[in-house]
């Protein structure tokens, strides 16, 4: 079932890249996924050092860079690698539902966004945001 919200061009290449296994065993081995959660990180913890003061925190199992401008985040915060951008959503609830994305960016690398928007854009069926915990999360 296509997931809504998301482009046609951008589900025809992830439904073309799962089909080609050697493509999938490549872009998801650790030795590629790794280094690619490490860049985001780094970029995270960038955009949120620049935004915020540098000012981090290590909570909940993310690194927390808080009191950002709302522009610089989706929603009520955005994971991205190991760093956690967010303007003051911080609690334990929502940091456990971070933690299980930042694992999810450390499993898949840079391919880890092309998925999650592949899953859709409603969150209530969005296996990402599913697996994460949607009550955590904040979604009803």
């Amino acid at each position: 079932m296509a997931a809504p919200g998301v482009p046609i061009a951008l589900r025809g290449a992830v439904a073309w890249a799962s089909r080609r296994r050697p493509l999938r065993a490549v872009l998801l081995h650790p030795a590629v996924a790794r280094p690619g959660y490490w860049l985001a990180s780094a970029c995270g913890a960038l955009w949120g050092g620049l935004l915020g003061g540098f000012r981090y925190r290590r909570r909940g199992g993310v690194v927390v860079c808080a009191g950002l401008p709302r522009w610089a985040f989706g929603r009520g915060g955005t994971t991205i690698g190991a760093v956690y951008l967010t303007r003051d959503t911080v609690s334990d609830a929502v940091l456990r539902h971070e933690a299980v994305h930042r694992a999810q960016w450390r499993r898949y690398g840079l391919v880890f966004p092309v998925l999650y928007f592949a899953a859709g854009v409603d969150p209530h069926t969005n296996r990402f945001e599913v697996e994460a915990g949607l009550r955590e999360g904040g979604y009803r």
